[in-house]
Order: structure tokens, then C-alpha cells, then sequence
């Protein structure tokens, strides 16, 4: 990666006087997978079809690979799959190789490219089925199937896996990573679920009333969002009203509701901020335990006031002043006896937290 392959810019597209994409500028990069979020209604599908010309925008420029432009081999370079497979009834080994027949490929390879990504998504030993009898999840890698087996430069998924329940969900994704590593494909994925996205792109683009409001490494993303809407996007469930108080050892002080947390960077921001600490970097301790989070810069006395089972997981929330929530394992909640109307430390480290402005 490193050499963009599509460069959007200035794109605008309107349904009637409602702004639908409003994109300064987004970069894709060759043989990356760029995943995009956001709420229902933000664009996320609009962009897609705009990219893949099935619609044309009030204005804005598209440039493919160093410079294409030209609305017919721009879709010759790309394929799209949707959130619902689209099979036509015949077998599975006719709709993989439908594309390829269009183009007048050669039998012959035809039948060796088939095999091989139908080998590549585990569909094999389906090639001679009817495609009406399939499972949800065997439609969808049938699907698959049918836009890889181009050769596309480009692959546009809009939300492919909306449809399959999660065990069907996370054996599809696992081996769509492994097929896209082997192969040279630039994708864009479309997703609500941020677990998707974490799973396989490289970049994650936040998208809110059709625009881009951030970019970034998954990880970025997740642990550093630049407001309030893409902290809860992306699962921070501490979102603290603060303000700045002063600076200490390097780090920025934060005033919320009365006490003080410690928080690394944020130097140059001053007045009303946004707080931000994902529950997982939560730690709780019995109240007799608290000496164990003596090297913790942020700890904090409170009562849990909920708790709930999420599996291998507890979440809890603790009335500290401020409400914070954490994620504790399972047997550390049965070790230290949580429950509700428990006396409790909290705590986080001041890495832990990340703070913008909200002025």
C-alpha cells in the first residue's frame, strides 16, 4: 500500500434538496481494504454506487488508478456485492461463472477460474447445485465467488454479512480475510458493525450526513475518535462532559463532575471537553483491593449500580460522581462477588482516555 489508487474529490450527490455525500476528498489506497461506517442514512451505500457509476453525482471527479475516468472501464475494473445475495436459478458453478460468459472468456478457463475461487471460498462442493437451495451463508460466498472470479481491481461490499447470523458471519469474514490477503483487490466494505470492520480493513472511514468525519488505522479510530457521534459509533461507552483545569506531568487535567482525571496528551485544548475511556480500559477492584491500583493515575470510589451478563463478560456501571461503565471478565466478577450495591474502585490509566474539544 501507499499508492492511491481512487481519488475522490469535491463529490457532492442530492436526492431532491436533501445532500446525501458531501466529500471534500477521500483516498483510497492500492490493495488496501478501506471499511466505511456510520448510522443508518449516512451515506455509506450512496458512496458505494457512486463509486461504481450506477449513479452520477450533482459533481464531483473520480480517478481510478493514476488517472481513468471513462465511465465504462471504470466498471469493467470493479464488482459489487450486496447485502442480499442476487442469484439467478441455475447452479452455482453458472452464476459463479456468469461474468466470465459475458465477457466471452474461454471455456476452458472459465471452468479453471471458477474452481479456483470456488475452492478459495470453500463453495466446491457446491459447484453443481441448484443456487435456490442454498443457506444464507452459502448465497452470499456464492456471491463473493461471482465478483472475484473477474479479477476486479476494485471489490464494493456493501454490507455483505447484514444478513447471516454470527457464527455464519465470523467463518465468512475469517476466510473473505484470507482470500483478500492472497489476492491483489483494493476494497471498500460497507458495515454498521464495527466489529466488521475491526476484523478486516486496514483504514476505517467514519462517514456522518455524508461526510467523511474521520479516517484512519482501525485501531486509531477506536481508541481516539475526533467527537462525540463516532466515540458511540465505535463503542466508547464513557463519554464525560469536562473541562480543562490545567496540565501535570505532560498530560492534560480534566475537571468532571467535581474530580479529577489525569489524561496523556491534549496539551494544547483548554475549556469544554469530550472525555472518552472505552470500558475495556476499566478496571475494577473490591473495595478492600484498592491498593492493587495504587500506580493507576485515575481511581475512583463508587457503587456498581448495574450489572450485566454479556458471556464470557460482565459489564458493570459504577456511580463514582460520574457514572463509569467497565468490562470485567466472568471469573474476576465471581472472584471479587459483584453485584449490585458493591463498593468498588475504578480505574484507568491516563493513556487510557483520550479528550477533544467540544467548543
Amino acid at each position: 500500500m501507499g499508492a492511491a489508487y481512487l481519488q475522490i474529490a469535491d463529490l457532492l450527490q442530492r436526492y431532491g434538496d436533501k445532500v446525501v455525500s458531501d466529500i471534500d476528498e477521500l483516498v483510497i489506497e492500492r490493495g488496501e481494504v478501506l471499511a466505511v461506517i456510520g448510522p443508518n442514512g449516512a451515506g455509506k451505500s450512496t458512496l458505494l454506487k457512486l463509486i461504481a457509476q450506477l449513479e452520477k453525482p450533482v459533481s464531483g471527479t473520480f480517478s481510478f488508478n493514476g488517472g481513468v475516468r471513462d465511465e465504462l472501464d471504470i466498471r469493467r475494473r470493479l464488482a459489487m456485492v450486496f447485502q442480499e445475495p442476487l442469484l439467478f436459478s441455475t447452479t452455482v458453478f453458472d452464476n459463479i461463472a456468469y461474468g466470465l460468459k459475458v465477457r466471452k472468456v474461454a471455456k476452458v478457463e472459465i471452468a479453471s477460474r471458477v474452481r479456483g475461487v470456488a475452492g478459495m471460498l470453500g463453495v466446491s462442493h457446491l459447484l453443481g447445485r441448484d443456487a435456490g437451495n442454498l443457506s444464507g451463508g452459502e448465497a452470499q460466498r456464492v456471491s463473493l465467488a461471482r465478483a472475484l472470479v473477474l479479477k476486479p481491481e476494485l471489490l464494493l461490499l456493501d454490507e455483505p454479512m447484514a444478513s447471516l447470523d454470527p457464527p455464519t458471519k465470523k467463518a465468512l469474514i475469517e476466510d473473505l480475510q484470507e482470500v483478500l490477503d492472497r489476492l491483489d483487490v483494493t476494497v471498500v466494505y460497507v458495515t454498521h458493525q464495527r466489529t466488521e470492520a475491526i476484523m478486516i480493513a486496514d483504514r476505517i472511514a467514519v462517514m456522518d450526513e455524508g461526510r467523511i468525519v474521520q479516517v484512519g488505522a482501525a485501531q486509531e479510530v477506536m481508541n481516539c475518535p475526533v467527537n462525540e457521534m463516532v466515540a458511540d459509533l465505535v463503542g466508547v461507552e464513557n463519554i464525560l462532559k469536562g473541562r480543562v483545569t490545567g496540565a501535570r506531568d505532560g498530560g492534560t487535567v480534566v475537571e468532571v463532575e467535581g474530580k479529577e482525571i489525569e489524561v496523556a496528551g491534549g496539551e494544547s485544548l483548554s475549556g469544554k471537553v469530550w472525555l472518552f475511556v472505552r470500558p475495556e480500559n476499566v478496571s475494577i477492584v473490591a473495595d478492600d483491593g484498592a491498593e492493587h491500583q495504587a500506580g493507576m493515575r485515575n481511581r475512583f470510589e463508587g457503587e456498581i449500580t448495574k450489572l450485566y451478563d454479556m458471556g464470557p463478560f460482565s459489564r458493570a456501571v459504577v456511580e463514582c460522581g460520574f457514572v463509569l461503565v467497565a468490562l470485567v471478565t466472568k471469573r474476576s466478577a465471581n472472584e471479587m462477588g459483584l453485584r449490585v450495591g458493591v463498593r468498588v474502585w475504578a480505574s484507568f490509566d491516563s493513556t487510557g482516555a483520550h479528550v477533544v474539544s467540544r467548543e
